[in-house]
């Protein structure tokens, strides 16, 4: 290898730039052609001073630098490589395929020939070589005296799988994390110029790998993406161009999701969820139900997701949810099978995901059974329980109705003998219905038998087995009782008709030897009555109204007259309290009269004449009048 900048006869040679280096053996005979085994293509680099042939001819070997003189005519740029089968030589000019022209020429050895250079044919030419074996690129730079120019590229380099990775300033870098990449910033210009690196326009430190226009940045990691700057100076100038690195991080699979949670919480308790996985997962589901499946993965940047089913486009009816990480299938009878899967895709890889989606039908089940009837004898029966099920859980029965439901039988169990128990009668009625009686029942130690027979048995059998109840009782001993009344009250209560008023007595209840107790012990006896009507001369009244009085208007609105309202007895005509006629309305005692309106005039003091106009029959009269209205 070569220094960067060795001044070589005037003109600045520069380090070349090769995709794949190979030396020739020194055991190769190019000039006699000797036999050769296949070999990849590799150019020679030659570190020779150019050839100023004339004042206007530069003519120069890859690996050096042409620095145009106004008096430069034509430069002459030769490429010589070996390879067997023979490479195949392509030019090109800042990465791109150099255009044959009437000044720019490709002569029969392939070398490149610039005629009448300008300051547009300023820059780095690449020559190609190619085999079938593979291929080698060296550059030359052509410049002008000043500035420095910088060999650049503007494609885009993504590296999914490299460990290393080479490229020239310029590029955009798209790689995975834990590569190195390798910046190349190749310079030439006359005065020699000094490389600076930058991120992020910080300049770097020597701490990061510069060397020799070079810029390693080892084990990348998110924390080294940025804009890295190569910055190239001299006296006449600088020149800068920038590399953009982005790191990768393919899609790879999450544990949780959590917007799947907050999804779920707000669809009920009837919807299920599932995430996928790479090795598949399962989920089982009642038919026509709503379903969340999930697609947790992660990666810079990223990843675009795909939802497919058995391996298509969806077509069913369906909803993407956080930005599609989440897909609900909103009937879970459109896709009664199949797989649903998950494609997360990003430029670092892809990544595939899938679950299954099991639905369960609803089924009748009769496996549970009723307890026995009977621990022993010749009845004992146990009924089957019918239950609606999916996938082993108990739901609404109403669930399986479109299923036709099993013939349930009865099962006989506990068809045994008894042991040895008491039987008894019913008790007998009272023999008292108050005060203290006596029941009596029949007591008597049976078996019952598995065919269903009663047979007797001695009461020592049954003694051993439960204490012998009793045959005798007292009932009824609360005490004898009866409602008693008092005599009627004095027939003076309110008149509710003519000569008819209300009378009142007091009703107790008590024990038969007199004593008082609550009304409730007598509820259950039918209760006397406590009040009733009777006849009474006081109530024999009615209302007796007098003459209406004149009214004291004869026309107009404030007319009225009176009348006096009496409520006197019907034997005496004496006047009583009003209260005893109050089973009848009383009649108003005044009303208002002539309430009609008065005609055109006014009322005249005594003795005063005036015209007073009104109508008769339709016409307008006038006459005289004298006192009264008119």
């Amino acid at each position: 290898e070569y220094p960067l900048h060795r001044h070589v006869s005037g003109f600045t040679s520069s380090l070349r730039t090769s995709s794949a280096e190979a030396f020739l053996p020194t055991s190769v005979d190019l000039a006699n052609g000797l036999r050769r085994p296949h070999q990849k293509p590799a150019i020679l680099r030659k570190i020779s001073a150019a050839q100023q042939l004339s004042a206007s001819e530069v003519v120069t070997h890859l690996g050096q630098t042409v620095v145009l003189a106004s008096g430069t005519l034509s430069v002459l740029l030769h490429c010589e490589a070996v390879g067997n089968p023979k490479p195949t030589i392509s030019w090109a000019k800042n990465g791109e395929e150099v255009k044959y022209n009437d000044r720019m020429l490709l002569q029969p050895d392939d070398s490149l020939q610039i005629l009448a250079p300008v300051e547009a044919d300023v820059g780095f030419y690449a020559c190609n070589a190619s085999n079938a074996l593979g291929s080698d690129s060296v550059s030359i730079a052509v410049t002008l005296a000043g500035k420095p120019l910088i060999k650049t590229s503007r494609g885009t380099v993504i590296n999914t799988q490299s460990p290393a990775v080479t490229v020239d300033i310029g590029s955009t870098v798209k790689t995975i994390q834990r590569a190195n990449i390798t910046i190349n910033c190749q310079v030439a210009g006359v005065p020699e110029a000094e490389v600076t690196w930058f991120k992020n326009k910080v300049k770097l430190s020597s701490a990061h790998h510069l060397h020799d226009g070079l810029l390693l940045i080892a084990n990348v990691s998110l924390s080294d993406q940025g804009l890295y700057s190569c910055k190239a100076a001299n006296l006449r100038g600088e020149v800068t161009e920038s590399s953009h690195l982005l790191v990768l991080e393919p899609p790879r699979p999450l544990p949780y999701l959590e917007d799947l949670t907050a999804v779920l919480s707000s669809a009920g308790t009837s919807t299920r969820s599932v995430l996928t996985s790479p090795s598949g997962t399962n989920m089982t589901v009642s038919p026509g139900s709503s379903a969340l499946i999930g697609c947790a993965v992660d990666g810079h940047p990223t990843p675009n997701i795909t939802w497919l089913y058995s391996g298509k486009p969806l077509s069913l009816q369906h909803r993407l949810l956080a930005a599609g990480q989440i897909l609900q299938i909103l009937n879970v009878s459109d896709a009664p099978d199949g797989e649903f899967s998950c494609l997360a895709q990003n430029e670092a890889g892809s990544l595939t995901q899938k679950t299954s989606l099991a639905i369960q039908e609803y089924q009748w089940s009769a496996d549970k059974l009723t307890a026995c009837s009977a621990s022993c004898g010749h009845k004992g029966v146990q009924l089957p329980q019918l239950r609606c099920l999916l996938d082993g859980a108990e739901v609404n029965i109403s669930r399986c109705k479109e299923k036709p439901k099993p013939i349930l039988q009865p099962i006989a169990c506990n068809r045994r003998d008894c042991p040895s128990r008491w039987m008894i009668t019913s008790w007998s009625p009272c023999t008292r219905s108050c005060g203290g009686g006596i029941q009596m029942r029949r007591v008597t130690c049976q078996q019952l038998t598995a065919k269903g027979s009663s047979v007797p048995m001695s009461n020592e059998s049954c003694a051993q087995v439960s204490k012998r109840p009793v045959d005798t009782q007292n009932c009824n001993r609360q005490p004898c009782v009866e409602w008693v009344a008092s005599s009627w009250g004095q027939c003076n209560g309110p008149c509710i008709g003519p000569r008819l008023a209300v009378q009142h007595r007091q009703i107790f209840c008590q024990t038969k030897d007199g004593t008082s107790v609550s009304s409730d012990q007598c509820s259950a006896l039918p209760r006397p009555l406590s009040t009733q009507n009777c006849w009474t001369d006081v109530c024999g009244v009615h209302w007796r109204v007098s003459l209406w009085t004149v009214c004291t208007a004869t026309c107009g609105n404030y007319g009225f007259q009176s009348r006096r309202v009496d409520c006197v007895h019907i034997r005496t005509n004496k006047p009583v309290l009003e209260h005893h006629c109050s089973w009848r309305p009383r009649p108003v005692n005044w009303q208002r009269c002539n309430i009609m309106p008065c005609e055109n005039g006014r009322l005249l003091r005594g003795g005063e004449a005036v015209w007073c106009r009104g109508r008769k029959e339709g016409r307008a009269v006038s006459q005289k009048c004298v006192i009264g209205p008119c």
